[in-house]
């Protein structure tokens, strides 16, 4: 087997789409959890999007000429973050994931980051694994909600769409809570104002958004007033446990767990936040 790795090409995702929705699917459905994507369709307009994004830098993996897997590293961030990462179900096991990660991490390093980031599943023992042996360490257990979306207003709290103005409270707030920046494009994203100031952010409720907020109260604020949790839902640190204990008596339900993990610089959080997908 000759495996070789390059950087992907717009060309690549149909193939690359096509492994990313089985492999998920594949594990997922022998540990009884739903697939993060549900159809091929939908994993190859990602990864579409993904090979021409700026900011990423996206890998494919080649065995014997046919396209085995992919992997991204994000670097918009002073972290890194790497994932998805994926390998063709009928290839697994030949060291192909490893390689991928491999090359990320030289990338990110070659590159300068200090830190580098991701989500695992955690019913992934073989990931998990993996990750560890490559350095990482986990830090933070995860839960992935669903459900029906609140929609609602929390008396004494007022959330909006957040606008230019609110830009460098957010890259203030990201450092305080962090100790790092974090791009935030406006999009989706909402701001909430207690007291006439404002006290947190959300780039978006959803599984590629991320949410900081000064207190668990503010954060609260911010998922109840979303009309929709966008992807397989968002991410709750469950040891938050306000947090989470709210999201459950509020009918969301728990779809899977997931962990945190961390290689290089980390500083624990010192706030109420919702991470990404990515970190």
């Amino acid at each position: 087997m000759t495996l070789e790795l390059r950087t992907a090409t717009p060309a690549d995702a149909t193939a690359a789409g096509r492994i990313c929705h089985d492999a998920f699917k594949t594990i997922a459905e022998q540990h009884g959890f739903a697939p993060d994507f549900p159809s091929r369709e939908v994993a190859t307009r990602l990864l579409q999007a993904l090979f021409s994004r700026r900011g990423v830098h996206a890998l494919i993996a080649e065995v014997d000429g046919r396209i085995a897997g992919s992997n991204f590293l994000w670097e918009a961030d002073p972290v890194a973050g790497i994932g998805p990462i994926t390998v063709d179900p009928e290839l697994q096991n030949a060291a192909i994931g490893r390689r991928l990660m491999q090359r990320a991490l030289e990338c990110a390093e070659q590159k300068g980051f200090k830190s580098v980031r991701l989500v695992q599943a955690a019913y992934h023992t073989r990931s998990l694994s993996l990750y560890t042996k490559l350095g990482f360490v986990a830090r933070e257990p995860l839960a992935v909600l669903q459900g029906s979306a609140l929609a609602t207003r929390i008396d004494g709290y007022e959330v909006r769409s957040a606008r230019e103005s609110d830009l460098a409270f957010a890259d203030a707030l990201s450092r305080r809570v962090h100790g790092y920046a974090r791009a935030l494009e406006l999009g989706n994203a909402t701001v909430v104002e207690r007291g006439g100031r404002v006290t947190g952010y959300a780039s978006d409720i959803g599984f590629f958004g991320h949410a900081v907020a000064e207190t668990t109260p503010d954060l609260i604020a911010l998922i109840a007033a979303a009309h929709s949790y966008s992807g397989p839902g968002f991410l709750v640190p469950i040891r938050n446990t306000a947090l989470f204990r709210w999201c459950l008596e509020c009918g969301l339900r728990v779809v899977q767990p997931m962990t945190l993990m961390t290689m290089g610089e980390y500083r624990a959080p010192d706030g109420a936040f919702l991470p990404s997908i990515l970190y």
